[in-house]
């Protein structure tokens, strides 16, 4: 299983580990992260997430081989706040979000998630919800659809790519990826969708739809946030601008007093900053990384620790 973990050592020495710490891998993937978190937790414990049963069975080897101070929750990590709780889990060392999906999801094509190899229009990663992609093609209303297209995909033509669903739906059920990616295609030209390959975020909105990651963000950073203990880390790897913007606008939220408090001698203490910035500007992949990984090219490392 051949997977390449996205700023492995950027992210690693940027949790900043202690041997006994308790830590969280919120997107667990295929364990390269979480691999080399448990390695240096020699008396500390780690807790990992994953909706993808395959990633799961496949990690659960990997890490048994390192130690047995491990535990996967088969969740998303939106439910990281009630998972935690049922593990009777208190302050956390550091939490790690590796937002992008991992390798052997892209390159599986049952699993639909890519534009460039024929499929099911499945995009779910975790294989246990109803909810897929074809599901939001042939039963979401046509207002419903330009909304996830104009903001999950920031789409200049997304009406016209939408009127072309509609159009084609009422024939039959769209259920393949291809069959998708040649509906966008009729729908635009050939001149507009070889010169900006809308087909490419079309796929990123529905994958976002599909596994409701924005809200899982918006849910589950406040949550880790909180729940960090002082001088605990979060190390956050982004790959598109909604996703990074979004976790962005978070970590300035809980970094800065708010602005009717500028300025004053006295903070009241619910109103003080409960993080800082380790990195003000993001941190992106080297040079080398790139030409080992090109999928890294538009991953972002952002580091919060709390005070």
């Amino acid at each position: 299983m051949k997977h390449y973990s996205v700023m492995l050592n950027e992210a690693i020495q940027g949790l900043n580990i202690k041997v006994d710490g308790v830590y969280v891998d919120a997107t667990l993937g295929y364990a390269g992260h979480s691999s080399q978190i448990l390695k240096r937790i020699k008396r500390g414990y780690l807790y990992a997430f994953d909706a993808d049963s395959e990633a799961i069975n496949y990690s659960h080897r990997t890490l048994s081989e390192i130690s047995s101070n491990f535990k996967i929750i088969h969740s998303n990590f939106q439910f990281l706040k009630e998972k935690l709780d049922e593990e009777n889990v208190g302050l956390i060392d550091g939490f790690l979000f590796d937002l992008g999906l991992s390798s052997p999801e892209i390159d599986e094509a049952s699993r639909g998630f890519s534009f460039m190899k024929d499929a099911d229009l499945d995009m779910r990663m975790d294989q246990s919800q109803t909810l897929q992609a074809s599901s939001i093609i042939n039963t979401y209303k046509e207002d419903e659809l330009l909304n996830i297209f104009y903001k999950y995909a920031e789409e200049p033509r997304s009406k016209d790519i939408v009127r072309g669903i509609i159009n084609a739906r009422k024939n039959k059920e769209i259920t393949r990826t291809l069959e998708l990616v040649e509906i966008i295609r009729n729908s635009i030209g050939a001149n507009y969708f070889y010169k900006k390959h809308p087909e490419r975020e079309i796929f990123q909105a529905l994958r976002i739809e599909v596994n409701h990651e924005l809200q899982a963000i918006e849910i589950a950073l406040p949550e880790a946030i909180k729940r960090l203990k002082k001088g605990g880390r979060i190390c956050v790897i982004t790959f598109h601008s909604l996703e990074d913007r979004l976790v962005k606008h978070i970590f300035k939220k809980y970094s800065e007093v708010p602005e009717f408090f500028k300025g004053m001698p006295d903070i009241p203490l619910e109103y003080q900053p409960l993080i800082k910035l380790i990195n003000k500007k993001p941190i992106i992949p080297s040079d080398k990384e790139l030409v080992e990984n090109s999928r890294s090219k538009s991953a972002k490392l952002r580091i919060i620790e709390r005070i």
